[in-house]
């Protein structure tokens, strides 16, 4: 874990906050995690304002941070290979994107829920570490956070939210607020003196109901995010679900190796992508994912085509 101390936050990089604390948070549970929302802040902050001193030498301890944590890591392939990392990180921020969500279908409103989607919308920004978000992704952000506001803002005016995707006008969610007395920023950072406020007013007012989870992207519909403390709720209490294993391509059985056919190298990148998301899902015991992207791959290899 990274011990390096940060100085306090320069109110120029009020809008990284959050993910900092997230990769505090995360530290010991999700050190891979951790790291990338440490090195989003880091490519964001720099963008901002990288010659102010303060901000300089905020940056430079932040460096510090992650460079301790590749030492330490660095022999984790999610560290050392990005399309690793960002499967791991996608993963990650749709099991807490699927969690709240199904709490919210299930009209079971509580502060975990809006925080897990408030987290899964911080997590997939940490996403453009990586590059462009996919249409799908940028989505699943602009709805948690907007989910997060509604539900946050229901509560707080003692109305019963209506569950799943509906169409509203935009909301406010007083993060700062909400997270009063929980954990605070890293070490050495100081709280700014306003209040950090998610303005919803980019979410369009259409209906959601076309919002979709692709299928197996992410842990089982039964796990839970990281429960915060104080809830009472622990992982514990959560009992693994049966799983519906996808049946396998029968036209793969008849498949001939297309000798005619050569391979790109961006045929090769994106077989070898499957193969890495494979992977990561099983580390969440995510089998019909692993399958389906296995199959993805193979089909790549044997035919050329997907």
């Amino acid at each position: 874990m990274a011990a390096t101390v940060l100085p306090p936050l320069p109110p120029q990089f009020k809008s990284i906050q959050h993910h900092l604390r997230t990769a505090q948070e995360l530290d010991k549970r999700e050190p891979v995690v951790a790291y990338y929302c440490r090195l989003y802040a880091m490519q964001t902050g720099m963008k901002i304002d990288s010659k102010t001193p303060e901000c300089r030498k905020f940056l430079s301890k932040l460096m510090d941070q992650l460079e301790a944590m590749k030492k330490q890591f660095g022999d984790n392939e999610a560290i050392t290979q990005e399309i690793v990392g960002s499967a791991h990180v996608e993963n990650y921020a749709l099991k807490m994107f699927l969690y709240a969500d199904n709490e919210d279908r299930a009209g079971q409103f509580h502060k975990n829920m809006i925080k897990s989607f408030y987290t899964a919308s911080l997590l997939i920004d940490v996403l453009t570490v990586f590059g462009e978000l996919s249409e799908e992704n940028a989505q699943h952000r602009k709805y948690a956070r907007w989910k997060a506001a509604y539900i946050h803002n229901c509560l707080k005016n003692g109305e019963t939210p209506q569950p799943g995707p509906i169409g509203m006008e935009g909301e406010s969610f007083d993060v700062e607020r909400e997270e009063a007395g929980s954990s605070s920023l890293p070490s050495g950072t100081t709280q700014p003196t306003s209040s950090s406020t998610y303005e919803a007013t980019n979410t369009p007012t259409s209906n959601y109901t076309g919002i979709h989870v692709p299928p197996g992207a992410h842990a089982p519909a039964n796990t839970p995010a990281e429960v915060p403390h104080n809830t009472g709720v622990t992982s514990n209490t959560i009992q693994p679900a049966p799983q519906n294993i996808p049946p396998v391509d029968p036209s793969l059985y008849s498949a001939q190796s297309a000798g005619e056919v050569r391979l790109t190298p961006e045929d090769f990148a994106r077989a070898q992508k499957y193969c890495k998301y494979a992977g990561s899902a099983l580390q969440y015991e995510d089998v019909s994912t692993a399958v389906q992207n296995l199959q993805k791959a193979l089909k790549l290899l044997i035919t050329g085509r997907e």
